[in-house]
């Protein structure tokens, strides 16, 4: 069915897909978050900073 060649590749396409898979799993559940949550916090005190500056 298959030839050898033909199976490598089709071991490496899987190893790519799967390892794509996984990383945007990683990145949609625990990178994004992170990162909007840090730039909201950071947001906020400035926010407070520029408030208490007024006073």
């Amino acid at each position: 069915m298959f030839d050898f060649d033909q199976y490598l590749g089709f071991l490496a396409f899987l190893t790519i897909l799967t390892i794509g898979f996984w990383l945007m799993i990683f990145l949609l559940t625990f990178v994004i978050p992170y990162w909007i949550g840090g730039a909201l916090i950071e947001r906020l005190k400035e926010i407070r900073e520029e408030k208490k500056a007024k006073r």
